[in-house]
């Protein structure tokens, strides 16, 4: 039986302008990077991206907003279109990545149809005091408890290439262990000019190597292949899935274009794999 390979989708709901100073962020307000920016979308436009991700093979989709956390307006917001999307796809794995958030607002969140919750540590313990001061890691790792507490699918991963040491991967990875969240996303650092990290991009074989780490450390994890893809892996991007690779983002990132979803569904097939049609396929 060939290997299902797992479609997620992102929405960027809210985007830009955010008060943290993430050294790897491009929607930091701190760093001046010219993207879109816009508060909320219209609930209309994001069951309509809903429904074309689903079209493209994705059964995941995901509502990001910008910014460090929950309050009341963007709760409100986020469960308005949670059950908005849920009402026209109901069979569709919702996911949320809304920053820090307590118990209570994930069970909110999660009341209105959202499967998953996205919140990524990023980096180790130690690394990521150097790549954030307006808040710490702690409080994400805290987000995380919070999220197997509400009942929710934990989704958590972070950034590689952002200049930390194999020391720090290993560290990182050990607390992602003692989480053990369903999926995590890999992302590799996109370096951008306005970004106070210069780190370069990392080479495939490095990259490969994190992959199949990752893998041997979390077996029982959806790993998800996200940022930097379509840089890291532009020469050979069957590659991931051959070192431990379940799945992937499909179309736009947050900021950044992704490969075009014809042309990804056409190398995943062409390749032997099939595409997951539920989300039971990976948990």
């Amino acid at each position: 039986m060939s290997k299902a390979i797992f479609l997620c989708s992102i929405c960027n709901v809210s985007s830009g302008s955010c008060s943290e100073d993430c050294g790897f962020c491009t929607q930091s307000a701190h760093h001046n990077v010219d993207i879109n920016k816009y508060t909320y979308k219209m609930i209309e436009q994001i069951v309509q991206e809903a429904k074309k991700a689903s079209e493209n093979g994705a059964i995941g989709f995901c509502l990001v907003t910008s910014g460090k956390g929950l309050d009341s307006k963007k709760l409100t917001y986020i469960c308005d279109a949670a059950k908005a999307v849920r009402s026209e796809l109901p069979n569709i794995h919702l996911i949320a990545c809304n920053g820090i958030a307590t118990v209570e607002q994930l069970c909110e969140i999660k009341e209105a149809g959202v499967n998953s919750y996205n919140h990524n540590l990023e980096s180790s313990h130690s690394f990521y005091k150097k790549l954030c001061s307006t808040h710490s890691w702690e409080e994400r790792y805290q987000t995380c408890l919070n999220i197997k507490e509400a009942g929710l699918f934990l989704c958590s991963g972070g950034i590689f290439g952002l200049g930390e040491s194999r020391e720090d991967r290993r560290d990182f990875l050990e607390c992602l262990q003692a989480l053990q969240p369903q999926t995590m996303p890999i992302n590799f650092y996109h370096p951008n000019p306005a970004l106070p990290i210069k780190a370069a991009p990392l080479s495939e074989e490095e990259a490969l190597e994190i992959i199949i780490e990752t893998k041997k450390m979390l077996p029982n994890t959806t790993l998800m292949i996200a940022g930097g893809r379509e840089i890291t892996f532009k020469k050979n991007p069957m590659a991931i899935f051959e070192a431990g690779a379940d799945a992937i983002v499909l179309g736009d990132y947050l900021t950044t274009q992704g490969e075009l979803p014809k042309k990804d569904l056409q190398m995943i097939l062409s390749s032997g794999y099939t595409i997951a049609t539920s989300c039971h396929q990976q948990e």
